[in-house]
C-alpha cells in the first residue's frame, strides 16, 4: 500500500514538473515601440483638450498598466474625475468624482520624484482645482502654480506640457474662468506670449489674451452682475442672453421709459404676447421686458415649422445681429432717426468682409465708427461669426460711454 501511495506522489510530482517547464514565460505589459506610458499618457491628455474623455481614460489606465508608477498618468485619470465632477448635477455624484480625483492625486504626487514629474503634478493640480472649485481652491491652485515655478524641468521630457510656461497659461485660465480676475488672467497670458516666440501654448495663450483684454477693458471701473460674469467667459451669446444683458445690467427699460413723458403710456406698454419657447426660460422676464420695446435685432422670428412667433432664446447672437441691435438702441435713446440711414448709399466699404449693398450696412457702420464694436487687425468685420461674451460685454460698456449712462 505505501509502495502504491508512493507511485502515486511521484506521478503527480511529474505532472507539475512537466506544466511548470511547459508554462511559457510571463511578456511583459507593454511591448512595442509605441506601447509606453508617455505615448499613452500625451494621447490621454489631447483627448482631455477635445472632450473626449473616454478615449482619454483608456490611454490613461494603458499607461498605468504599463507602469503603475508612472506619476503623469494618474494625475492625468485625477483630471478626467474632476472635470466629471464639474459637469455632474447630482451632488452626491460630484462628490463621488471630486474625492477620486483627489485620491488620484495623491497618487501622482507619491510617485513624482523628478523635476519633470513634479512638473507635470502640479500643473495639473492647477487645472483639477479650478475644475472642482472647492472651498480655498483658488489657494490651493496658486500653491501648485507657485511650486511649478521653483522647478527647472528638461522641457524635452515633458511629453505633453513640452514647456514651463504650460503652469502659467493653465493659472491664467483659473484666474479667468474660475476667479473672475480677468486683469491677473491677461498679464499671466501676456507672460506666456512672452515666454517664448512660438510653443504649444502659445497659439491658446494669445487667443485667451486678446478675450481676457476685451473683457478687462469692458468691466475696468464697474462692478458686474452675475449676468455678466455668465456672459464674459462665452464663446457665443444667446439671444435670451443679450435680453438679459441689455435689461439687467443696461437698464434698458428704465432708460427707454425715461423717455415716454406720460407715465400712464409706460405702465401700458407691455409685449404684445409670450412666445411659446420662452414659457420655461430662465429669462423670461426680461425677454418679454425687451421684447415691449421692439428692439429690432430681437424681435421674435416667424418659425415655418410651428407656424408660430418664437424668440429663439438658445440661438447664437452674430456679430451682425449685435450691429443692429446697437444701433436700434442708440437711435431709440438718442432720438436720431437719422442714424437708420446714414451710411445708406455709399460706393465702397471699409470693412473687406461686408459689401455696402447688404441691409445691414449701416448698422455695422454705425457700431464700428462709435466704437461699440471692433474690428479685426485685417479690417474685417467678420459679420456671421458670433458674438463672444468679450464682444458683447465690452459693446454695452461702450455704449453706456457713449450715452453717459454711467
Amino acid at each position: 500500500m505505501n509502495r502504491h501511495l508512493r507511485r502515486r506522489w511521484i506521478g503527480l510530482l511529474g505532472v507539475l514538473l512537466f506544466a511548470a517547464c511547459a508554462r511559457q514565460p510571463e511578456l511583459p505589459r507593454c511591448t512595442a515601440p509605441e506601447d509606453n506610458p508617455p505615448h499613452h499618457y500625451t494621447h490621454g491628455m489631447t483627448s482631455i483638450e477635445t472632450h473626449n474623455l473616454d478615449d482619454a481614460r483608456t490611454k490613461l489606465n494603458r499607461a498605468v498598466q504599463c507602469d503603475e508608477h508612472y506619476a503623469p498618468a494618474h494625475a492625468g485619470l485625477a483630471l478626467i474625475h474632476a472635470l466629471q465632477a464639474a459637469r455632474q448635477a447630482n451632488e452626491g455624484y460630484r462628490q463621488a468624482d471630486a474625492t477620486q480625483a483627489l485620491d488620484a492625486l495623491k497618487q501622482a504626487k507619491r510617485y513624482s520624484k523628478t523635476p519633470e514629474t513634479r512638473f507635470s503634478y502640479h500643473t495639473t493640480a492647477i487645472r483639477i482645482y479650478t475644475a472642482l472649485h472647492g472651498e480655498d481652491w483658488l489657494d490651493d491652485a496658486q500653491d501648485h502654480y507657485r511650486e511649478s515655478q521653483e522647478l527647472q524641468p528638461d522641457e524635452s521630457k515633458l511629453p505633453y506640457y513640452q514647456g514651463r510656461e504650460a503652469a502659467t497659461y493653465f493659472m491664467g485660465l483659473a484666474y479667468f474662468r474660475g476667479a473672475y480676475d480677468f486683469s491677473r488672467a491677461r498679464d499671466l497670458f501676456r507672460q506666456v506670449l512672452d515666454a517664448k516666440r512660438e510653443g504649444k501654448w502659445h497659439e491658446k495663450a494669445d487667443t485667451a489674451w486678446r478675450k481676457a483684454d476685451k473683457v478687462s477693458r469692458a468691466t475696468a471701473g464697474v462692478t458686474i452682475g452675475n449676468v455678466s460674469r455668465k456672459i464674459a467667459l462665452q464663446d457665443d451669446v444667446s439671444r435670451g442672453d443679450l435680453a438679459a444683458l441689455l435689461i439687467d445690467e443696461v437698464k434698458i427699460d428704465q432708460l427707454f421709459a425715461g423717455r415716454i413723458p406720460v407715465q400712464a403710456q409706460v405702465t401700458a406698454k407691455q409685449a404684445a404676447f409670450t412666445p411659446a419657447d420662452v414659457l420655461e426660460h430662465p429669462f423670461k422676464q426680461e425677454i418679454l421686458t425687451l421684447m415691449k420695446w421692439n428692439v429690432r435685432g430681437l424681435e421674435p422670428q416667424y418659425d415655418p415649422t410651428t407656424t408660430a412667433n418664437l424668440f429663439h432664446p438658445n440661438q447664437a447672437v452674430s456679430r451682425k445681429a449685435l450691429a443692429i441691435v446697437l444701433e436700434d438702441v442708440v437711435i431709440k435713446l438718442t432720438g436720431d432717426e437719422t442714424l437708420a440711414s446714414k451710411f445708406l448709399g455709399q460706393d465702397t466699404s471699409p470693412f473687406p468682409d461686408v459689401k455696402p449693398t447688404v441691409s445691414w450696412f449701416n448698422a455695422v457702420m454705425t457700431a464700428v465708427t462709435r466704437n461699440l464694436m471692433e474690428t479685426g487687425l485685417s479690417g474685417e468685420f467678420r459679420p456671421d461669426e458670433s458674438a463672444d461674451g468679450a464682444d458683447v460685454l465690452l459693446a454695452t460698456r461702450m455704449l453706456k460711454q457713449r450715452l453717459n449712462l454711467y
